[in-house]
């Protein structure tokens, strides 16, 4: 009979036991989270770094879809050109009320779907996709000729054929490569803009309006200046449009979250 070993005598030496395995389940998710990990950082730096052939790894759009809006970043944080100004997208409405066409007062969507960000660790995407909008929309209008932005500050909503309209002044004013980008990114603003309309007023919505802006900071060389003001803000400006949905938009998952984004930042809806 093996006698019984004291535990406090300080002699006395213990096997030490094997470290205990991990489950498979537990070796999977460490596998794909070191993956999923790995494929973001190389996503990461194929964004960043300068345009390559590296960027045919990923087919299509599939690598701008992926890090925008969420991981949007570029070299423009740092000197010597730094993001030195911010973007604004306001929507207004002309609607059917009693009989008659009322419009509307703007509201300010970049400032609703920013206030997603206040107090919140996991922001949703929406919450960007004003500001991005406004930014790519502005940077396609910029690109336009005078003749051609004369063009678009007209309204363009009466009849069926409002957008063919639109379409050919915009390409008789040449420009084709520019105009061709404007007109995408028009599109994609008065569709946005539609879905704003239908949350706020409803199906009495008529025609839409919306207005694009960049206002830069105060500049670097004024910064000490208590007197500095920022500059005046660069204006988009554009004419009446008819609404525009496109497939996949939903009205109401729409305005469940713009809704609630716009009393979240203080707007009340009209």
């Amino acid at each position: 009979m093996t006698p019984e070993r004291d535990s406090s005598d300080p002699t006395t030496v213990e096997t030490p036991r094997p470290p205990a395995r991990l489950s498979r389940v537990k070796r999977v998710f460490l596998l794909a989270a070191v993956l999923f990990t790995a494929f973001h950082v190389f996503a990461s730096f194929l964004w960043i770094a300068p345009a390559s052939g590296l960027r045919q790894l990923f087919p299509g759009e599939t690598l701008q879809r992926y890090m925008i809006p969420m991981f949007g970043q570029s070299w423009s944080v740092f000197a010597p050109n730094p993001i030195n100004g911010v973007y604004r997208f306001q929507v207004r409405a002309t609607i059917s009320k009693d009989g008659e066409l009322v419009e509307t007062e703007w509201v300010d969507t970049t400032a609703a779907e920013l206030s997603m960000h206040v107090r919140n660790l996991f922001p949703p995407r929406g919450a960007m996709t004003s500001h991005d909008l406004s930014s790519r929309f502005k940077g396609a209008y910029d690109d336009l000729n005078d003749g051609q932005k004369e063009t678009v500050a007209l309204g363009f909503y009466k009849g069926d054929d409002w957008e063919t309209r639109l379409k050919e002044s915009v390409w008789a004013g040449g420009n084709s490569a520019a105009a061709n980008k404007y007109l995408e990114m028009e599109r994609r603003a008065t569709a946005y803009a539609t879905q704003v309309a239908y949350a706020l007023w409803g199906d009495d919505v008529v025609y839409v309006q919306f207005v694009s802006s960049r206002q830069n900071v105060v500049p670097y060389a004024q910064r000490n200046n208590p007197d500095a003001e920022r500059p005046a803000p660069q204006v988009a400006p554009l004419g009446w449009r008819g609404t525009v949905e496109e497939p996949g938009q939903n009205r109401e998952n729409f305005k469940k979250t713009f809704l609630r984004a716009l009393e979240k930042s203080g707007q009340a809806a009209q």
